[in-house]
């Protein structure tokens, strides 16, 4: 019996190495690759409902800081198309405007004789989002009697992952923002068409450009703080990470070494030559983010068109790429210049 027993252990054994073997012949690398990506697959699904729940949280925050000083309002809006989206039941994209939500700040203090002036306040960062950053901005904007409307335009986090990857960098981004404000004009009996200002820092600041050159007749005064300028020499000087948010399928498609024009086009400093309202910029020698470099060629480029706007280049300022948005008196006494600047064309 003990023969028997050992025999049987034996052909068990046998069996049960032959059944691992064929099971791992049935498990390839590329079996275990599809795993994987199905893994990540999940994950990055997770991660959008991690932004969507983000994004609801910072919106309550939005109440407690602010709302002793505003009425508070988030719309949802329509803008212009989305190309890249799927058609669904023959619609075409032409015919289905994308849609964006717009925080809307209203000052809750006794509103003088007619309407208000309007500030556009588009967010910055690459797939970034208007969240309680800016609060000391807008609490100071509030106080200086702007109507606040900032745009979540395409490709901004917390609302999913077709509106993140719907992103224009430079693109019909500016589209949502210049419909926001139109929105804003249509819709809001407090505001004052005539007396509207777009202000941006980063890749806000980008926008505000892009907007101003394009649209001078919608805008009476733009800011422009350490803002993106120039995509293709961005690109070069970017980490590869940063360089792929761009190249991605969704998004551009190709890196800029691929398609300079196209980088070219989505950059302010190519249209410099298209500004016809009142413009401040400014930068840092140190920041560590948009490069000084891409904001003096803005400023050459703006130079040799004969354009008259103002600027001015810190030194070193505290903060680097945040440093007047922080709470410390240089980034005070920035902002101070910024509001003085606005009110020169906006509280007229």
């Amino acid at each position: 019996m003990r023969l028997t027993a050992v025999l049987a252990s034996c052909t068990l054994g046998l069996a049960c190495g032959a059944a691992t073997a064929l099971h791992a012949q049935e498990e390839p690398p590329a079996a275990v690759a599809r795993e994987l990506q199905e893994l990540r697959r999940q994950l990055e699904s997770q991660s959008f409902v991690l932004g969507q729940l983000q994004k609801k949280i910072d919106d309550v925050l939005w109440f407690d800081r602010v709302g002793d000083v505003a009425r508070i309002d988030k719309v949802y809006i329509p803008t212009v198309p989305a190309p890249k989206q799927a058609e669904t039941y023959g619609i075409s994209n032409a015919r289905h405007p994308f849609r964006i939500w717009s925080y809307v700040f209203v000052p809750r203090r006794a509103e003088p004789a007619g309407r208000r002036p309007l500030v556009l306040l588009p967010h910055g960062g690459v797939h970034g989002d208007f969240d309680t950053y800016y609060t000391h901005v807008v609490r100071e904007l509030l106080e200086e009697g702007y109507v606040v409307v900032a745009p979540e335009y395409r490709g901004s986090t917390g609302y999913g992952r077709e509106y993140w990857e719907a992103i224009d960098y430079g693109g019909l981004e500016v589209d949502d923002v210049v419909a926001a404000r139109d929105w804003a004009v249509a819709a809001l009996d407090s505001v004052d068409p005539a007396r509207v200002g777009i202000l941006g820092w980063s890749h806000g600041g980008l926008i505000s450009l892009m907007a101003s050159f394009f649209h001078p007749e919608k805008f009476q005064a733009a800011y422009a703080g350490v803002p993106v300028s120039d995509l293709v020499a961005r690109m070069g000087y970017s980490t590869d990470s940063y360089r792929r948010l761009f190249s991605a399928p969704y998004h551009v498609g190709k890196t800029a070494n691929e398609a300079v024009d196209e980088y070219r086009r989505r950059s302010p400093v190519t249209h410099a030559a298209k500004l016809k309202i009142p413009l401040l910029v400014h930068t840092s020698t140190n920041d560590r983010d948009v490069n000084v470099v891409e904001v003096q060629s803005l400023i050459a480029a703006l130079k040799a068109a004969g354009k008259d706007f103002e600027h001015k280049v810190y030194e070193d300022a505290p903060g680097g790429h945040s440093f007047n948005r922080m709470d410390y008196p240089l980034a005070h006494e920035s902002r101070v210049e910024v509001y003085g600047f606005l009110a020169r064309y906006l509280k007229r």
